[in-house]
């Protein structure tokens, strides 16, 4: 929602005439104006459909009456101290505008659900734009070239989206003329100068700088503080520029910056809010785009005085994105700052805090400059919405595992009533919750059932899926688990099964469970986690958990082995793994996987495989683990993922939910992703994905547009095998498989 306080293209009096409004509508270009007493109150509101409608019913032409006799006296608005979501909710497609009264009913600013964007660079800066973090070097660099080049890549590693330097034309900023060993001048001006006159950069050092940025791909900013440092920053072409705390009360300067039309990020600090009023009114007359940064101008500046809740005011003061200027010690502050909404962060960087200079004393060096944006990035992902509460991927998988459910206690055939004495509460909640009890009391069973079983959300449903044989043009399967194979197999027709196994499945004996060969092929998945928290890890940087990782994937190998005699129509079995390569705090940068992928290649060397193929499979950026997340960094990404296969022969197992998630985070296309890994994939499975990290999904539910991929699989890999790999789809006798598999027969 934007808010515009500049009312005069918006209003006029209700004295005024009609023409008079309609000159106002056509320069306004927003088909409204709004019409006001003498003393400001709002009259009435003039659209051109009301004109029209006047219009109509005159009988003679007369644009000389006034607006207060064609003014609708029936409007919606608002007061300007609602809050947001009361303002946004009465927009709509015949309401573009809201006025914003205040308590006395005069009209004080106009509400459209237009973005309040701001654009610098590449970034822009709205309501739901990430924090712009700026690394401010200033002086940092103590005059030299080098050292601000060493600053500059230490604060693209750390993760700032920009560097910001500060220039000064000293001869004509300073009374003296910029004598450093003016004698007159106070303690603290002289220690000023002092530094300046020995630790400035030339312009063209300063030109050299930002080029440097440019090459780095990190956005270059600067502070002019005077005139003649502006004219020459212009010539370079800023695109952006920041307005030091000093000049916030420098009114003809901040009416030249605004004349550049770049925006403009300007600092409080040292400035009363009588002072921060003038500077907004100032910037808002010369039709600025402009952020404020809430500041405290001291070095180091003392906890209790920084004031953080002052951002609520500026917000407002003003109409104009928020930040945060920080000279305080550490980088609580900061993140804090973003919590409360600044959507700029300056903070100061150094090399070394004993260098000579008083901003390094209050700078953060570039470890905690990138504990800073990591703390940032990890509390903007936090901070989420107002909108209705929903359970999350996690939460569902941890709700399986420690809720209830409703089970029956009692045999019941299809058909016959269910009662409130045959329903009980028991763990897992792999069923329907125990809220629902009462949807299910007094229908009919749709099914039969016998005692414990769970009752499932197609129990309250009226049309329940029946699973069938399937028709695709190529070979497809199901996932199954020992227990529940057999079942599932006489319910459909498919061409091979795929064993997801647990670790206890590795202790099992096979002949409790087969009893038979099956005309069907075989594909095995293998467990991810092993008795003792252990997750499986190919490339782990400890030795012995790399080791462990090797013998329990040779184990889950020996199972498939021994697997395949009940399966005729398998000659090599795949099998499909998560071969590693996961952190817990952070993703891995792009340099340091190829060594992993190395080591994954050597480990996988040491697997006797015999009739099985190991087969990689496609992984997600933010993988589930029992209702805990992680971070991957192999097999995600489809170039090195693509490389890997090509450099060590390994093929793979396409999960498409898992790519799309991963195409979601890093904003790749999906196409291209399923193009790259094309010609390594051997299987595939199928489901729907949305967000970063919602897996596993219903066919339709999320954001993969079938049809399109469809067509992409049938050129690129049209034989290769695949299941439907729906999340608990295996509930109710695999009811998740067979929908899935109702929609997916129209495309594969």
């Amino acid at each position: 929602m934007k808010i515009d306080r500049q009312l005069t293209k918006y209003i006029v009096f209700s004295h005024e005439n009609v023409l008079t409004a309609l000159k106002k509508i056509s320069n306004n270009q927003k088909r409204i104006i709004f019409a006001l007493s003498d003393s400001g109150l709002l009259e009435g509101v003039m659209t051109d459909g009301d004109f029209r409608r006047w219009l109509i019913n005159q009988e003679s032409l007369d644009l000389n009456v006034a607006v207060s006799q064609v003014c609708n006296k029936n409007f919606k608005f608002a007061f300007s101290d609602d809050d947001r979501n009361t303002i946004t909710s009465y927009f709509s497609k015949e309401i573009e505008l809201i006025p914003l009264l205040d308590r006395q009913y005069r009209l004080v600013a106009i509400a459209s659900p237009e973005e309040d964007i701001i654009s610098i660079g590449k970034f822009v800066i709205n309501g739901d734009s990430p924090a712009l973090i700026i690394a401010e070097i200033g002086n940092n660099h103590n005059g030299s070239l080098e050292m601000a080049k060493k600053l500059i890549d230490r604060a693209t590693e750390a993760g700032a989206n920009c560097v910001k330097f500060q220039m000064r034309h000293v001869e004509s900023l300073y009374q003296n003329a910029g004598n450093a060993s003016d004698a007159k001048e106070d303690l603290g001006t002289q220690y000023v100068l002092d530094l300046l006159s020995r630790f400035q950069l030339t312009p063209t050092e300063m030109f050299l700088a930002f080029d440097y940025c440019q090459k780095r791909d990190i956005l270059p900013l600067c502070t002019p503080w005077d005139i003649p440092s502006l004219e020459v920053l212009e010539t370079y072409g800023m695109v952006s520029y920041k307005v030091a705390s000093a000049d916030l009360t420098n009114h003809d300067f901040l009416r030249a910056l605004a004349l550049t039309n770049k925006p403009l990020i300007c600092s409080t600090g040292m400035s009363t809010e009588d002072e921060i009023k003038e500077a907004i009114a100032i910037l808002n007359e010369s039709q600025a785009k402009y952020i404020l940064l809430h500041c405290n101008s001291t070095y180091p500046a003392p906890f209790k005085d920084i004031n953080i809740n002052y951002l609520d005011k500026l917000k407002e003061l003003s109409n104009s994105p928020l930040g945060y200027s920080g000279h305080e010690r550490g980088i609580n502050v900061a993140i804090a700052a973003v919590a409360k909404g600044a959507k700029v962060i300056e903070k100061h960087l150094t090399l070394d805090r004993t260098l000579e200079g008083n901003d390094h004393k209050v700078s953060l060096l570039p470890e905690e400059f990138q504990a800073m944006v990591e703390g940032i990035r990890q509390v903007e992902a936090a901070m989420g919405t107002t909108a209705k509460r929903t359970i999350s991927q996690g939460e569902l998988i941890n709700r399986i595992t420690l809720a209830k459910s409703l089970i029956i206690n009692c045999d019941l055939k299809r058909g016959e009533i269910i009662k409130d004495d045959m329903i009980s509460i028991k763990s897992p909640g792999r069923g329907l919750q125990p809220n629902t009890k009462n949807k299910l009391i007094g229908r009919r069973a749709t099914r039969d059932f016998q005692s414990g079983s769970f009752f499932f959300a197609s129990d309250i449903l009226e049309e329940q899926i029946q699973p069938r044989n399937y028709s695709f043009t190529r070979p497809w399967g199901i996932p199954v688990r020992y227990h529940d194979f057999a079942t599932i197999l006489d319910k459909s027709n498919p061409n091979f099964l795929e064993f997801h196994l647990s670790y206890k499945d590795l202790d099992e004996n096979l002949n409790l469970y087969f009893k038979q060969k099956y005309n069907l092929g075989l594909v095995v998945h293998s467990p991810d986690f092993f008795c003792g928290d252990f997750l499986l890890n190919l490339c782990a940087s400890n030795l012995e958990e790399r080791q462990r990782s090797i013998q329990e994937l040779q184990t889950v190998v020996k199972v498939t082995q021994s697997l395949k005699k009940f399966f005729k129509n398998t000659s090599r079995t795949f099998v499909v793994v998560s071969l590693g390569g996961y952190t817990r705090d952070k993703h891995l940068q792009e340099s340091q996987r190829g060594k992993l992928y190395e080591i994954i290649a050597e480990s996988l060397s040491k697997i006797e495989t015999e009739g099985v193929e190991i087969i990689a499979q496609t992984l997600p950026p933010f993988p589930w683990y029992f209702g805990g997340q992680l971070y991957l960094n192999l097999f995600v990404d489809p170039e090195d993922t693509a490389e890997f296969c090509r450099q060590y022969g390994y093929r793979l197992c396409l999960d498409i939910s898992h790519a799309k998630l991963a195409c979601n985070y890093f904003h790749w296309s999906f196409k291209e992703y399923v193009e790259k890994v094309a010609p390594y994939s051997v299987h595939l499975h199928v489901a729907d994905a949305a967000g970063v990290d919602g897996e596993g999904l219903q066919i339709g539910s999320g954001g993969i547009d079938f049809l399109s991929l469809a067509e992409n699989l049938n050129k690129l890999m049209p034989n290769i095998s695949f299941i439907p790999e729906i999340w608990q789809g295996h509930q109710n006798g695999g009811e998740g498989f067979w929908m899935a598999l109702e929609k997916l027969e129209k495309f594969l």
